[in-house]
């Protein structure tokens, strides 16, 4: 079985966050304005992660009992040419299935990815240069 492998100094620093963008109704958009304006966030950003932060506490142990029974990685996962070679040698391939960020190193060839990536299950992020997203892009579910 392939463990995460922990970060090097020939990995590339990876983003803290993913950039969504949401449409809101007028009057929402004015109460998060309205609470901004009296201190209690100090933008619109910081009241609606603090929501959806919220949100997610309290939905934390369905999250959880789902992670364990669908058996995701939850956080980053992390596949550099190294790992996916060795996975090659050894003719064994992956069913990725991350909750979090599945990172895919940018020196990974479409063609090692398809001869190692049965699967690819992402609820989050998946990083991988655009020619890996397109060889994958029937594996990914």
């Amino acid at each position: 079985m392939l463990k995460t492998p922990a970060a090097s100094a020939g990995t590339p620093k990876l983003a803290e966050s993913e950039k969504i963008t949401i449409n809101l109704g007028f009057v929402d958009l004015g109460q998060i304005d309205l609470l901004v304006a009296e201190r209690f966030y100090s933008n619109r950003t910081d009241f609606i992660r603090t929501a959806i932060r919220n949100q997610l506490g309290t939905h934390a142990e369905a999250v959880r009992q789902v992670v364990t029974r669908k058996m995701l990685v939850l956080g980053l996962q992390h596949f550099s040419v190294d790992d996916l070679t060795t996975l090659q040698r050894a003719q064994e391939k992956l069913h990725i299935r991350v909750l979090g960020l599945a990172s895919i190193a940018t020196d990974v060839t479409p063609e090692l990815a398809l001869a190692t990536i049965a699967s690819l299950h992402v609820l989050g992020a998946l990083h991988a240069s655009p020619a890996v997203k397109a060889a994958l892009a029937g594996r990914i579910t």
